[in-house]
């Protein structure tokens, strides 16, 4: 098992793990994702553990249901236990995101998941973000 610095959340039960910098907006992402019906994994710090042929993602117990929300604090959220891991997003500035992107892989033990480059704060990250999980799903 490997721990991963990122946020990771579960749009119906499937696993997405954003990293990001500190401050680059992972948690808020999270949280608009939350607020849109997903599901809090881990904040900051996320599980990884390879099962068969998948990744799957769980938080540290220590961190478990906890999602740090700038100008609130700390606090206390619905979580999935663990979820497979289906897409990894990094984010950037809006200046680095490519209109029209080769499509990306990210590897780990062994598991190619998707990864598509985000910027967090645009209004539309949280709809990109979902299309993005459909288009996977689809593949």
């Amino acid at each position: 098992m490997d721990t991963i610095w990122g946020t990771s959340v579960a749009i119906d039960g499937l696993g997405i793990l954003i990293r990001g910098p500190s401050g680059a907006g992972k948690s808020d992402l999270a949280l608009r994702l939350i607020d849109g019906g997903a599901m809090l994994i881990s904040d900051d710090q996320t599980e990884l553990a390879r099962e068969g042929n998948r990744l799957v993602a769980r938080a540290p117990d220590t961190i478990r249901g906890r999602l740090e929300v700038r100008g609130i604090g700390i606090v206390m959220v619905p979580a999935a236990a663990r979820a497979p891991l289906v897409l990894v997003v990094d984010l950037v500035p809006p200046e680095q995101v490519s209109r029209m992107p080769n499509p990306g892989r990210w590897r780990q033990d062994g598991v190619e998941i998707p990864l598509i480059v985000l910027s967090p704060f645009e209004a539309s990250a949280v709809a990109k973000l979902r299309l993005a999980v459909r288009r996977v799903v689809s593949e």
